[in-house]
């Protein structure tokens, strides 16, 4: 049972800036761009941030925990830990530093020091869940599996609906192998949540591995694609489904899906090839096989089928010559010298045929033993290593299951979700659908984005065409966290900026790109500061008062983050015509002071569309923006004018769905979320589907 945790942000609740009160103005400033480069997934930048308050203040704690935060999101353990213990020397009162390197030190495989961790965590928080249920698992990596029941018990006691600690203790079930344990615990936090697709997907690879039960786990992982269509993982399972069930064109077809998902996947290609070459697809076999070999030079399994069918369509010298690879790996391999002579013989070499053959006559007579009944020992042996008799897991080397499909590892198949406040933006923790995100002004954008046409935007192209900017600036709202050399260049670009601001200050342009550069950095108050200086020096800025509103919102939602809600709670959605959930764009105001600011954002907008009203992003932003004020009515006009000035605007579309099904109007919501997912926006059928349950 190992712990995974991806690089999604990790975001603790911003609990600490009361320990920061005794820092100087420069420290607080840095330490708070640096929460805001954490909280915006930044996590290299952050760093940076965090590494300047440790060399001017190293007796700070929290400087410390919010870098080890970072390195856990980017997978660097060992640094995560290392932060933490020199946070908890400095402060040990710091709860969740506990919680981070108890999960760090599990990913290291010290398991013990992560229980330690998180028993010392429950004696500041002795009903904390994530506590109790990573305290659980790591018990369970340690083989202790009576204290393990014991912390499972007092998890469930404590919190009987809590998902993740069912699905958790399903899989300590597994590890003893009991399965009817671990089926009633998934059933049941199925029962407590049916939206979320991991439950399915473990049930029906349950009843695959200890039941051979195919139909049902059929339904099981169609249930989980339906609530998940883009996880590659399911798809796989459900061609292995398929392929027992001797649907092997079904099979295919979800291996196809798979490679347009995921082109680069090796076992995918494997399993196909070996599909195809059943069904005499013969010269594809060989490309998917070949496929294989080039990412994996040493996987003698591709290469011997591909030499099989190398035999089968007549090419006998790349035949032998994938054989002698194989061979020379496999020297005790009968079948191999058996095919190896056949393909000679072919050739025309009778007296190198001849000597394979007797070559693999002798092995042969070496590896006979007494006769034993080949189905049960089949049966017997894929139970222990869960999988089925037909099938053969990656880490199996025996040359003599080359014909069988290949399937993960069984210790990979059980992925248990592991919940705790540390993972996820606030807003994030629960299940939930936000409205997709606001358009802002970048110069990069994430490369795994469905990117929509962006529309032509005149003040974009004229600013482009100034060849100011040594990037070209996008319009887009899927941003892209800054990789390590980028951060670098953008500091540099700020001082290049300073520069010609210094040679000229009536400059708007050197300070709009130094104020893109600031925002980039997350310095959100001095890109406001020259946006500011932008507009006074030219006051039909169209595209400055557009990123000032940009920023103003950026900074408005870390502010608000440890409270902010923009999603829709499925359990009021299901009901269909319930109004009590919450949508918002960014979070809602709860001060008057930031509800100025929220004006101030309102007027730059509203400056925008005066000098430029077919920009149809800001008035999608702006209908964003009413969201969070719960001024539906004003932003459905919003994303309705977008979408007559933009007609395939498929965000705009899902947008506008949920703020109907706010106001109970399910009939225009789901004909708008069906239009979105139309257009590309897959969370509108995901959405769909469970309004429909």
């Amino acid at each position: 049972m190992k712990l995974i945790f991806k690089s999604n942000i990790i975001f603790l609740l911003l609990s600490f800036s009361s320990f920061l009160s005794v820092a100087q103005i420069n420290t607080d400033r840095v330490m708070n761009i640096g929460r805001n480069a954490l909280y915006f997934e930044d996590y290299i930048l952050s760093m940076q941030y965090f590494n300047q308050v440790i060399k001017v203040k190293p007796y700070m704690a929290e400087p410390y925990f919010y870098r080890g935060v970072a390195k856990l999101s980017l997978d660097d353990f060992k640094g995560a830990e290392e932060d933490c213990t020199l946070c908890i020397e400095r402060n040990p009162f710091i709860v969740n530093a506990y919680q981070v390197r108890g999960i760090a030190r599990q990913n290291l495989g010290d398991y013990q020091g992560a229980i330690d961790d998180y028993t010392e965590g429950l004696r500041y928080a002795p009903e904390d869940r994530s506590f109790l249920n990573n305290k659980a698992i790591a018990e369970v990596q340690l083989k202790k599996y009576d204290e393990a029941e014991k912390s499972f018990d007092k998890l469930i006691a404590l919190h009987p609906n809590y998902y993740n600690g069912y699905m958790s203790r399903a899989q300590f079930y597994l590890e003893k192998g009991d399965t009817i344990k671990a089926i009633d615990d998934i059933d049941k936090a199925i029962s407590i949540d049916k939206y979320i697709s991991g439950a399915y997907a473990q049930r029906a690879i349950i009843k695959v591995l200890h039941d051979a039960d195919y139909d049902s786990a059929l339904a099981d992982m169609n249930e989980a694609l339906r609530l998940d269509p883009k996880e590659v993982s399911y798809y796989f399972n459900r061609a292995r489904i398929k392929y027992h069930q001797d649907d092997l064109q079904g099979a295919m077809a979800d291996y196809d899906y798979i490679l347009k998902l995921d082109p680069d996947n090796t076992m995918t290609y494997y399993n196909r090839g070996l599909l195809r070459m059943q069904v005499g697809e013969r010269n594809k076999a060989i490309s998917d096989f070949t496929k294989v070999i080039k990412a994996e030079p040493n996987n003698y399994f591709a290469i011997y089928n591909r030499a099989l069918l190398y035999d089968m369509i007549g090419n006998y010298g790349k035949a032998i010559s994938d054989f002698n690879v194989v061979l020379e790996q496999y020297p005790d391999f009968a079948a191999g010298f058996y095919a190896r002579s056949d393909a000679k013989r072919k050739m025309g070499d009778m007296k190198g045929g001849e000597k394979d053959f007797m070559l693999a006559m002798d092995l042969q007579k070496k590896t006979q033993y007494e006769p034993i009944d080949e189905n049960t020992v089949a049966s017997n042996n894929s139970k222990k290593s869960g999988q089925a008799a037909d099938e053969r897991s990656e880490s199996d080397k025996n040359i003599n299951k080359f014909n069988q499909i290949l399937v993960a590892d069984a210790h990979t198949e059980y992925k248990p979700e592991y919940e705790n406040k540390i993972r996820g933006r606030v807003q994030d923790q629960n299940v939930q659908v936000s409205v997709q995100p606001m358009y802002v002004l970048t110069y990069y954008e994430r490369p795994d984005a469905v990117r929509q046409n962006i529309y032509y935007v005149r003040e974009l192209e004229e600013l482009n065409d100034t060849h100011v900017f040594s990037k070209k600036l996008l319009l887009t709202n899927a941003e892209a966290a800054l990789l390590s050399d980028q951060v670098n260049y953008h500091f540099s670009s700020i001082n290049d900026y300073s520069r010609l601001i210094e040679i000229n200050p009536s400059n708007p342009l050197a300070y709009f790109g130094r104020a893109v550069d600031f925002m980039l950095v997350q310095d959100f108050s001095s890109a406001l500061d020259d946006l500011n200086r932008a507009i006074m020096t030219s006051q039909n800025f169209t595209l400055a008062y557009f990123l000032r509103a940009v920023v103003r919102a950026k900074q408005i939602e870390y502010q608000l983050s440890a409270e902010s809600v923009q999603s829709i709670d499925f359990q009021q959605v299901r009901s269909k015509n319930s109004k009590d959930f919450s949508l918002s764009g960014l979070p809602a105001v709860g001060n008057e002071s930031l509800k100025m600011e929220y004006e101030m954002v309102l007027r730059d907008y509203e400056k925008v569309i005066e000098s430029a009203p077919r920009f149809i992003y800001v008035y999608y932003n702006r209908g964003n923006l009413r969201c969070s004020q719960q001024d539906y009515r004003g932003a459905i006009a919003d994303y309705t004018e977008a979408i007559r000035l933009r007609p395939d605007f498929g965000d705009a579309y899902y947008n506008r769905g949920l703020v109907y099904l706010k106001q109970g109007d399910t009939v225009k919501g789901t004909a708008d979320l069906s239009k979105a997912g139309e257009l590309g926006v897959v969370a509108a059928y995901n959405l769909l589907k469970r309004m429909s349950d």
